[in-house]
């Protein structure tokens, strides 16, 4: 499974980057509006630090203007991926785009029925959130395993990015679902390298290690 990075902390990727799990990264405009920087520069300087996607988000409301933006914003590097609103017009547009060779990665999917759509328009990517649908009482979970099967019977190319998540567990779940790539928060990659009996084990060890170096004194 890969990992992507969801963020657009600069210092962030640059330590994710120096761990070596870094696949790709995603951003979305309230990730962007944190860092308070010039939108194409951002793009730009994490495109420089991050070989793999990089999935920045179109925004107009009809098609022919996302497919404006997603061309524009394709050009500031070659591994852009053109995040894409799970809308009538949001289709229209990634069946152009796939047309033209442009990567997509089509967001804000809460069921199976908008991931088939999604991947039969030629979606790169579809972004199942389940974090949302874990907080409206749902399984979000479930939702991913039923996209991957119906993405199996069918051949499907588009690979399923598990979004939205929360906390490590879900990292793990997706996984289990086999699912291509969890795009991961900061805060959560790191809480995923920690357990107590790790950091038990740690601490004993080095307490054993100071008595052996001064046993040879």
């Amino acid at each position: 499974m890969k990992f992507f990075l969801d963020t657009a902390n600069i210092e962030e990727i640059k330590k994710a980057v120096s761990w070596g799990l870094v696949d790709g990264v995603t951003t979305n405009p309230t990730l962007m509006a944190k860092e308070g920087r010039d939108f194409k520069a951002m793009v730009q300087e994490i495109s420089a630090i991050v070989e793999g996607p990089i999935s920045v988000e179109a925004i107009g409301p009809e098609s022919e203007k996302l497919v404006s933006e997603a061309r524009e914003y394709s050009r500031l590097s070659k591994n852009i991926v053109i995040k894409i609103p799970m809308t009538k017009d949001g289709i229209k547009a990634v069946r152009i785009l796939s047309k033209e060779g442009v990567k997509t990665n089509v967001t804000l999917v809460f069921s199976p029925n908008q991931a088939l759509i999604a991947a039969k328009a030629g979606a790169t990517y579809v972004s199942p959130f389940i974090g949302r649908l874990d907080d409206i009482g749902q399984d979000g979970m479930q939702v991913v395993r039923d996209i991957i099967a119906i993405f199996r019977n069918y051949g499907f190319k588009t690979q399923v990015i598990v979004a939205s998540i929360r906390h490590p567990m879900h990292v793990v779940e997706a996984g289990k679902t086999g699912a291509d790539i969890a795009t991961i928060p900061f805060n959560v990659l790191e809480k995923m390298f920690s357990h107590a009996l790790t950091d038990a084990g740690i601490k004993k060890f080095n307490e054993d290690w100071i008595k052996v170096q001064k046993h040879g004194k």
